[in-house]
């Protein structure tokens, strides 16, 4: 049971620590690893989630726990391990409902056992990062640091939290930590996601790709390949992109994901039926917030309103399930609603997740609120923060050039989408024809 627990925890965590922006590199005591620095400064050979165990196995572990607990009702490492599966399940599933018992479990481990225990204070700082609560996420990383200083998950819940929270100088710290201590699958996917958010992304694919060579399973391989499938088609190079989500997806057919990366292929090479039957499929075997609006949006532009609009329906059915299970998710909604009609809403969103954080996602989405709803001036001032540090993301650009645009600026909206559209052509369903359109009117008009 003690080797199951421990195999437990170890998924779990995988599964649900959320990789984000960090500045670490792997430092080489001899010639037999390549430096990692994230920095951009050292050799480029090295946020977001990491893998999560295959669902078989997933249940198989949460049904023998369960079994166990019933004999040994006093085991507080089952709880915290039986805790953690519930949040993998979750991250599975797509289902938030299991975040309550996951809650559950975990407290019943630190009732069990308040001293000294940290897999529940891991456990609670992973489910809280999964809910978004990432003060609380720090807190209880903090405290799981201090109880085993030489635990590289601590200081991934530490950095993941303070990333989000905007407090980068801090996260990369523990990140350096982290990594340091441990350089694997993990470590070298939050070098790639640092090097992606600093806009260093051939740096972020060698990172990447060394994490595709630590990845022990078919399932972490396949999420390791949708993730250098999204650096390659983030970067315009759909063919790519394309190799590596069909490699994906032979890896593990159970892994949705790299089968929407063959959907938003489709679409980039103007095959929008076979997008919308991709995406389809997609989202009846993974109902991800992200897919179910992408499939939403390609209705849209194939002129099925009606069906765009019942999966506009479906994703607030699903932020209000996510909302009920203690999920905060302002940041989601403020972009979904300012790119479909809501701009009150964004708005409000939008400001509400910032007094909360201050990361660049969070600028940028509020940035674009403040520009649905005709504030240009303020919404100027978060795009320049949404850009502070480097980050190559053409969604970012994008906005921060519409912007321009409505303040008269049209070198500088003509700067920013000519960027955009040269990082990524194909950077979104709904905007990413705007932008060549605005661009060569700008071009004509220059």
């Amino acid at each position: 049971m003690r080797a199951m627990v421990r195999v437990v925890v170890a998924a779990g965590l995988a599964a649900v620590l959320t990789v984000t922006a960090a500045i670490a590199f792997v430092r080489t005591p001899e010639a037999s690893r390549p430096d990692a620095s994230a920095t951009g400064q050292a050799p480029s050979s090295s946020v977001l989630l990491l893998p999560a165990p295959g669902a078989g196995s997933l249940e198989a572990s949460i049904s023998s726990l369960q079994e166990r607990l019933r004999v040994r009702p006093g085991d507080s490492r089952g709880f915290a391990a039986l805790g953690l599966a519930y949040v993998a399940q979750a991250r599975v599933s797509g289902d938030p409902s299991w975040y309550p018992m996951a809650q559950e479990a975990l407290a019943e481990s630190l009732r069990l056992n308040a001293e000294a225990n940290v897999d529940a204070l891991l456990g609670i700082g992973a489910l809280a990062l999964a809910r978004h609560d990432f003060e609380r996420a720090l807190e209880h990383g903090r405290a799981a640091a201090e109880l085993d200083p030489y635990g590289a998950d601590a200081y991934g819940v530490v950095g993941d939290a303070l990333v989000e929270l905007g407090r980068y100088d801090e996260a990369f710290e523990a990140f350096q930590t982290m990594v340091d201590m441990r350089p694997d699958l993990a470590s070298y996917a939050r070098v790639s996601y640092a090097r992606e958010l600093l806009g260093d992304v051939p740096g972020a694919v060698d990172a990447m790709e060394l994490a595709f060579g630590a990845a022990g399973t078919p399932s972490d391989r396949a999420w390791t390949a949708y993730r250098l499938g999204e650096l390659a088609f983030g970067s315009g190079d759909v063919r790519t992109a394309a190799g590596w989500y069909e490699r994906g997806r032979h890896l593990d057919p159970t892994y949705a994901s790299n089968l929407a990366g063959l959907a938003k292929v489709a679409w980039a090479r103007g095959n929008t039926e076979l997008a919308i039957r991709r995406y389809e499929q997609v989202v009846a075997r993974y109902p991800s917030a992200e897919f179910v609006i992408a499939l939403g949006d390609l209705y849209r532009t194939a002129g099925r309103d009606d069906l765009a609009a019942s999966q506009g329906d479906v994703v607030r059915a699903m932020h209000d399930l996510a909302v009920a299970n203690g999920v905060n998710v302002d940041l989601e909604l403020a972009l979904f609603d300012a790119d479909h009609g809501d701009p009150v809403s964004a708005l409000g969103a939008a400001e509400a997740e910032w007094e909360r954080r201050h990361s660049v996602h969070v600028a940028d989405a509020l940035a674009w609120a403040l520009y649905a709803n005709g504030r240009y001036e303020k919404a100027a001032a978060y795009a320049e923060r949404a850009l502070e540090l480097g980050t190559r993301d053409a969604l970012f650009l994008f906005h921060a050039g519409m912007i321009r645009l409505e303040l008269g600026d049209d070198a500088g909206a003509r700067r920013a989408l000519r960027d955009a559209l040269e990082i990524d052509p194909n950077f979104s369903i709904l905007h990413s024809a705007t932008a060549a359109h605005v661009l060569a009117e700008l071009e004509a008009d220059g």
